[in-house]
């Protein structure tokens, strides 16, 4: 890791990162640690599935790299940013947890936090609201063996991407939004947590677990996903005036990969 004055890093007042699948082949490690070393902001919630343990059911995979995310994120709580570590199922244990604090990151299961403008927000993971995870968890784990198949194969064709020069393109994401009942899906989860807001009295939610980036309003309420860093390296943001927005880290990137700022590395200092 480089640890050198940041320079101008990307500052926001609250930043929401989910899915980060750590522990498992699928994690894009270095875009993490890229984000997390090049951004900054007030408070930090990693909203689930930041630790794949189904995944090292399987077999420990834990290179080098997925410690440096572990560390940057101990040293960004060090410095000041208030992190909240709210788990998923996929690092379901860490619920075992919660009210307690590792270093200075707390463990909840969920938080309400008050943007600037006024709009309370309920963060939460969201398997709640996935019906197959709540009532067939071995149902769930199968599916997840054929997701990681996907991801498998995804990560090849990538490969070959590369080696002609091509951008990364994720495959589970294409079929996400044009398979009809992966579309359908999407729809119903979406809806299924907008209706609990409401039922919560709460303005919005803001959750992670379909691996499908959204901020829109539905009947109303705000419905925010964070999306994830397996396929499509997004991540939820409020800015200083209490705007809210999805950032596609991969978009990014590419806009300003030829600058002064992206070319110098930044340290994991936050504020």
């Amino acid at each position: 890791m480089s640890h050198i004055e940041p320079l101008r890093p990307l500052r926001y007042r609250t930043i929401w990162l989910s899915d980060l699948h750590l522990g498992s082949r699928g994690c894009q490690a270095d875009l993490i640690l890229e984000f997390l070393q090049k951004t900054a902001s007030k408070q930090l919630y990693l909203v689930g599935d930041i630790i794949d343990f189904w995944a090292m059911k399987k077999g420990v995979y834990w290179p080098e790299k997925h410690n440096h995310i572990v560390q940057c994120l101990l040293e960004k709580a060090r410095q000041g940013t208030e992190i909240i570590y709210i788990p998923g199922n996929h690092d379901d244990m860490m619920r075992n947890y919660i009210g307690t604090h590792f270093g200075q990151i707390a463990v909840r299961d969920e938080v309400i936090h008050t943007t600037l403008a006024g709009e309370r927000l309920l963060v939460m993971h969201g398997d709640v609201f996935d019906q197959v995870v709540q009532h067939g968890r071995w149902l769930a784990f199968i599916g997840s063996n054929l997701y990681d198949l996907l991801l498998a194969i995804n990560q090849r064709f990538n490969g070959l991407r590369r080696h002609f020069g091509l951008r990364y393109w994720s495959l589970a994401a294409f079929l996400k939004r044009h398979v009809k009942n992966a579309v359908n899906y999407i729809g119903r989860y979406e809806y299924a947590v907008a209706h609990a807001a409401r039922r919560l009295e709460v303005d919005g939610i803001v959750c992670g677990h379909i691996h499908h980036a959204e901020l829109r309003a539905i009947d109303g309420v705000t419905y925010c996903n964070c999306g994830d860093w397996v396929e499509n390296c997004t991540a939820l943001v409020e800015h200083h005036d209490g705007q809210l927005e999805v950032l596609h880290w991969l978009e990014m990137q590419q806009s300003f990969k030829n600058t002064d700022w992206y070319l110098k590395p930044a340290t994991a200092q936050v504020n």
